[in-house]
């Protein structure tokens, strides 16, 4: 009686593991579960490729500080003042006039890339 006992609760004892375990990779095939699994993959993704761009932007800093010693172009050059152009008084009738009046001191920047 005491064999039929035990080999009555083994086998319980495994179909409940089997049950669990099953239920578990289950769970884990949902739609719901296999999308966050695929975006916490994403996420990391992203942060090893980030991880790796600032990796090479440091590795590309030094070796530019390295090359700029070595060739003698660490010596910061004079800078070229902005170029500023005269712009055209703003008025009315400043495209039918034929002597258009020209402002010398203006903020007008001719950088195309600048923010307006």
């Amino acid at each position: 009686m005491f064999r039929r006992t035990f080999w009555f609760t083994a086998g319980a004892a495994a179909g409940v593991w089997a049950t669990t375990k099953v239920n578990r990779k289950l769970r884990q095939l949902t739609p719901e579960s296999l999308a966050a699994q695929a975006a916490n993959k994403a996420v990391e993704a992203g942060h090893r490729l980030k991880d790796f761009a600032l990796d090479v932007r440091d590795g590309m800093a030094q070796r530019e500080a390295e090359l700029g010693e070595v060739l003698g172009l660490n010596a910061d050059p004079e800078l070229p003042s902005p170029r500023r152009v005269a712009a055209i008084e703003n008025s009315d009738n400043t495209k039918y006039r034929k002597n258009p009046t020209y402002v010398e001191r203006s903020t007008y920047s001719y950088n195309r890339n600048e923010d307006h």
